[in-house]
């Protein structure tokens, strides 16, 4: 599965795993969300609901470019920079160049769009 990411100054793709959560994901798309900055690591939203995490594993080690879903809070996280080991936390994929990463560290809002 393949989405489209564009804040306020750029668009970026994103390739999405075969997941619960994933696929979940997609069937809210489009949304807009606000984002804010988490640990100078990551920018969190908040889709309309939590995520199916069915099957997921119990622990991720996150990095830059990554989509994630941290279950317990119900939020999506957009990595800018790699994380710690993380409980909870539910990789949903990642952005087709990763390089692209340092640019979410700015932004406010993110549309995710489906592609395919």
């Amino acid at each position: 599965m393949i989405i489209r990411l564009t804040t306020e100054t750029r668009s970026f793709e994103a390739t999405l795993n075969d997941s619960a959560a994933a696929r979940d994901l997609v069937a809210l798309l489009p949304l807009m969300l606000e984002t804010e900055d988490f640990h100078q690591t990551e920018r969190i939203a908040y889709p309309p609901r939590r995520l199916d995490t069915t099957g997921a594993p119990n622990a991720s080690d996150p990095k830059a470019g990554d989509l994630a879903s941290y279950a317990p809070w119900g939020n999506l996280a957009l990595f800018y920079r790699d994380g710690r080991h993380s409980p909870n936390l539910v990789i949903l994929g990642h952005l087709t160049d990763r390089g692209d990463a340092q640019h979410l560290a700015t932004a406010d809002r993110v549309t995710l769009e489906n592609l395919l």
